[in-house]
This record gives structure tokens, sequence and C-alpha cells, in this order.
């Protein structure tokens, strides 16, 4: 099992001499044992980060504004962070867009986490936590990001907290002088729930070069390929990058199958999928927790992870989206089937995404 742990700092090469120079005067133990106890913050094994504003965005989203204990290594807009927190002496991770700048003069980043009932670290930001709390820093992923060169037509389409990802990539061809014929559609259901909805607001009646739609799902119907058609006639000639829920995703991953160039559709999901066209969804199983010495059963397309945690196991987990490796553990016997995909696999000691796999048939899993 992979255990989940922050980034190792970026260290300028006169402090890694002085504490080598340090390490001869505290052996056994090292400098970094003395500094973590005196503060966490200070720990040179893990990159760390402290709470330092937080910003309301709407009812139920927060921007959470975050310096690190050393220099931030950077990131591209669209990216996103991996972020973890101690909660009833457990650290737990989850994932989200960064939506600060690359080149913030401060050094600080900033996550914009909307509020989920059922979640576990998203009321934790929006509604408990306060300025001065420590959290822990993971690595910079994802391949969601402008090109390079810029796109001379761009699309955006959006949905809730999906927004955040584009906001950042929105900002940054503000910064490049990149606005020249830029299109964003926004889906929210009423215009004091669009996140950032005052800044694209601003940059819509700034800009001439960029143009928002906000589509209310709370006065008209969602929006469907056919009236998308409607409000962007060129949307084929674009660039697009789509960001939202499951089912807005695979409505319009098939629509650019079908009629546009898939080549150039960018997107960001949110959700595992369950493979679709000819892939099928398998029948399920039965789950041997070796470690944890818990049975589960799990239904069609119930992933091993949500079976286990039914069963009242207590499984590491991260993102949940089959990407930031978290939740894995090595395959013992039996196979899997990818919810994404609807690929059947697995050999004996294969580490597998426990998020994004379900058992078909019974497995057993070194967790």
């Amino acid at each position: 099992m992979m255990v989940e742990k922050a980034a190792e700092p970026t260290i300028s090469a006169v402090r890694r001499q002085v504490m080598r120079a340090a390490r001869a005067m505290t052996f056994p133990l090292v400098p970094d044992d003395y500094l973590g106890l005196l503060n966490p913050a200070w720990s040179a094994r893990e990159l760390t980060g402290t709470i330092v504003r937080l910003k309301p965005e709407t009812a139920d989203a927060t921007t959470v504004v975050v310096k690190p204990s050393f220099p931030w290594p950077g990131h591209r807009p669209g990216q996103y962070l991996r972020i973890g927190a101690e909660l009833n002496g457990i650290r737990h991770w989850r994932a989200y867009s960064l939506t600060s700048d690359p080149d913030h003069p401060e050094g600080l980043v900033s996550i914009t986490v909307k509020h989920v009932d059922e979640g576990l670290m998203s009321p934790w930001f929006t509604r408990r936590v306060q300025p001065g709390t420590m959290v822990y820093l993971g690595e910079v992923e994802g391949e969601f990001r402008l090109p390079n060169p810029l796109p001379q037509k761009a699309l955006f389409i959006s949905a809730g907290s999906g927004v955040t990802p584009i906001w950042s990539m929105i900002r940054e061809l503000e910064r490049r002088d990149g606005l020249a014929d830029v299109v964003h559609i926004h889906c929210a259901r009423e215009p004091e729930t669009v996140i950032f909805g005052k800044d694209l607001r601003r940059m819509n009646g700034q800009y001439d070069g960029y143009t928002l739609h906000e589509h209310l799902t709370g006065q008209v119907p969602r929006i469907t390929p056919e009236s998308l058609a409607e409000v962007v006639p060129d949307w084929a000639e674009r660039d697009t990058f789509l960001s939202g829920p499951r089912e807005m995703m695979d409505m319009f991953e098939e629509h650019w199958k079908d009629a546009g160039d898939p080549e150039r559709l960018n997107m960001e999901r949110f959700q595992p999928v369950i493979g679709t066209g000819d892939a099928e969804v398998g029948s399920g199983g039965t789950v041997r927790f070796r470690v944890t010495d818990v049975d589960a059963s799990c239904d069609v397309g119930v992933s091993i992870l949500v079976g286990g945690e039914e069963a009242g196991g207590l499984l590491p987990y991260g993102c949940r989206l089959g990407i930031c490796h978290t939740c894995v553990g090595k395959l013992h016997s039996g196979q899997v089937r990818d919810l994404r995909t609807g690929e059947v696999h697995g050999e004996q000691g294969q580490t597998i995404r426990t998020c994004v796999n379900a058992p078909e048939g019974h497995i057993e899993i070194e967790l």
C-alpha cells in the first residue's frame, strides 16, 4: 500500500549546506527531528502550509488561501493540488484545483472548495477551519491546462465547482493578452450560486474578446448539444475545455465524437465513469481485505473502496477519482473491473486503485 505524504519542499543550496553541518552535531537524530517537534511547519521532509485567509465565494463555496512553508515550486493554471489535513488524529487527503496565480507575489496558493453535506474535507474547509491552521501540501498534478501556443479561438464549458480550473485558465489568458476570441458557458442554478460570478461578469464587461453565457438551470432547461449550437454556432472550430459533473461530460464527449473533433476537446472529470459503448459493467462481487480483516460485498458499479467503507473498513483514500493513488493496495487474488473503461484486469501483486475499480467476482486485496 502506498502511503500518502506531502511533497518534499524546495530547499536552497545554502540551507542544505547548513543542514548537513547541523546533522553532525545532532547525530543520531537529524535537525529535522528537533524542528518538527518545535513546529511541524519547519520540517524539511514534508511541504506544509498555513491557512492565512478564507474568502467566501458563494453561500457554499470558499477560497482557502495558503502560505507554503517553503518557496512554492510552481504550477500551471488548470492543475490540481493534493492537500492534506489531520482530522481527529487521522490525516486525510483530497485533490482540489488550484485557483491562485502561478507567480503570486507573496508566494501564496489557493484552492476553492464547494461544501458537500456528506463530505469529510469540504465541510471542514468551508465551515470549521480557521486562519492559522496547518495543512500538508502534496504534488501538483494534472494535464488539464492551456496549450502552448495559446488557442486562437477557445470555448469553455463549466458547471458548478467545475469552474475552478476554468477560472484559472481564463485568468491566465487575461494575463497573457489571450482573450481575443473566448466564449464561456457556465451552468449554475441561480446567479448567486455562480462561483467567481462577480469576477466573471467583470471580465465580460471589460473585454470584447471574452463572452460569458450564464446558463441558469433554475430558470431554463439544462444545456444540451443542440442548445450549444444556438449559443456558439462555431463551436466545432474552437479548442474546447470542459469541466463539470459526469452527466454533462458524457453528453458533450459523445457529441464531440459524433459531430466534432475529439482532439480539440479537453476535459476535467470529477467522478469516475463506468465504461461506455460496448464495455460491460460487470456483475459485482465480494472483497476480502486481508490486512484490516474486513469482508465486503459490492453491487454492480460499486467500487472496492465504497464497498469496504460500507462494510465498516477504515481504508486509505484521497481524491476518489483515480488520480492521486492514495487508495491503492496490492491484489492478492481475483480480478477487477475498471469503472472508467469497463476493462477487466488483475494479476497477483498488481497495484489496484480501489476508488475506480470494482471486484469481478471474489477478490482478496492487501488492505
